[in-house]
């Protein structure tokens, strides 16, 4: 399987989108006490705030048109981390938005892959050249916030923890490729969104 596929999106998502998404009352939050998570981890109110943060600052940064000059990021492919199973581990057992039924909810596999797409988009993002300080304070600081604060497992010798590329300008391949990497991290960071939500309401034990 490549590790890479792509889709074709023409446009970003509108706050109005990213809003449904994250308010299906399958997902909503839920005033729960923490569930506990693997490696004494748990999953609370916060991290649903963290990473709404995320998403927020993704779609923000997608939108930064000095970030991706000479050609429309609208109009490009979205490339997706193939090398996890997030969305269908993550899937709810039952669909209040779908109404399909899904199979058995495994909680340490959904977060064993959200873990493995944060290290993913997080290795990728630190390799890129920011001089405008675009990534760093936003999409780099958001991801930090919820891999440490939520998913400390993932922070080990092999993720760097700041930009480890020069400040130097980047080149148009450079340009082209972190649009559509940040397009399908978006896509895979409402799933992220969801799947949060769904576990911090308690909804996947009942």
């Amino acid at each position: 399987m490549p590790r890479l596929v792509k889709l074709y999106l023409t446009t970003y998502f509108t706050p109005a989108l990213l809003l449904l998404v994250l308010t299906c009352p399958l997902w909503q939050v839920g005033h729960l006490s923490p569930v506990p998570l693997m490696h004494n981890t748990p999953i609370t109110d916060s991290c649903v705030f963290y990473a709404k943060s995320l998403l927020w600052n993704i779609t923000d940064t997608l939108k930064q048109n000095n970030l991706f000059n000479g050609f429309t990021c609208t109009e490009q492919n979205v490339e997706l981390n193939m090398e996890t199973r997030t969305p269908s581990l993550c899937a709810p057992k039952i669909s209040a938005c779908s109404g399909v039924t899904e199979s058995e909810f495994d909680q340490d596999s959904c977060l064993t892959n959200i873990g493995k797409d944060l290290i993913y988009y997080h290795n990728f993002l630190t390799a890129q050249p920011d001089p405008e300080r675009l990534l760093s304070p936003t999409v780099l600081f958001s991801l930090r916030e919820l891999m440490e604060n939520c998913f400390a497992w993932t922070l080990s010798k092999d993720v760097p923890l700041q930009q480890v590329t020069p400040d130097r300008e980047r080149t148009y391949d450079e340009r082209l490729n972190l649009c559509k990497v940040l397009k399908g991290f978006q896509v895979r960071t409402i799933t992220i969104n969801r799947a949060i939500g769904y576990i911090s309401s308690g909804e996947h034990s009942s």
